[in-house]
């Protein structure tokens, strides 16, 4: 089982700066995908970006691609998304979540960001733009 605290929200002005941080701690195997993903009050969750703990691969969303990037500091078992550029689209609610990822026909072993993926989530951080 895998535990996950996210910290780093808040408010923040459009166009600036924000940078969230996801401590975690429990099966290092059950980590090998790390995402964030966000939900807005009346609408669906989004996944954000994804880091391949093992590869180091990241994949980010449409919405966030050149604007946010995902980050992984493994000595300290800490996640993190620096997001720049922001909008007040980007209000929301923000989650760490952790996953095994998907294996493909040729048994390969990739993280996306499909929700389904990740098994473990924290309880989200708040950040407002206006």
């Amino acid at each position: 089982h895998v535990q996950l605290v996210e910290s780093g929200g808040g408010s923040a002005q459009a166009g600036g700066s924000l940078r969230l941080s996801c401590a975690a701690s429990g099966h290092r195997r059950s980590r090998y995908c790390m995402g964030w993903f966000r939900q807005a009050p009346g609408k669906e969750r989004e996944g954000l970006a994804v880091d391949n703990t093992r590869s180091a691969d990241t994949y980010y969303g449409d919405s966030v691609k050149g604007r946010f990037i995902i980050s992984q500091d493994n000595a300290q078992n800490t996640l993190y998304l620096q997001m720049n550029s922001l909008e007040p689209e980007d209000t929301a609610m923000y989650y760490c979540a952790a996953g095994d990822g998907r294996t493909s026909i040729s048994n390969y072993r990739y993280c996306d960001l499909a929700a389904v993926t990740f098994g473990s989530w924290g309880q989200g951080t708040q950040v407002t733009v206006s």
